[in-house]
């Protein structure tokens, strides 16, 4: 991040598919996930969803619980986050 200018969200079209679903199966849950983008364009490395980096052929991408089956998966760079997705296991 260059002179702490917030990072802008890139919405992967997974990402958005994976929203549309929670929006219409369970509201809560798309309120959740938009809660954690809210956070982890805060802070990507640290706070609510524990945060974590993902390994091997996954190197470079972080997950954050949505709930005990489905993970927000993202990537982050200097100036962007780029949410991959929001449902399932990584």
């Amino acid at each position: 991040m260059k002179d702490g200018q917030p990072r802008d969200a890139v919405f992967d079209p997974a990402f958005r598919e994976d929203l549309r679903f929670w929006v219409r199966t369970n509201p809560r849950t798309a309120l959740k996930v938009l809660r954690l983008v809210d956070a982890v364009l805060r802070d990507p490395f640290d706070g609510l969803g524990k945060p974590e980096p993902l390994r091997h052929r996954l190197a470079g991408t972080w997950s954050r619980r949505i709930d005990k089956e489905n993970r927000l998966v993202y990537q982050v760079d200097d100036d962007r986050v780029y949410f991959l997705a929001a449902r399932y296991h990584y």
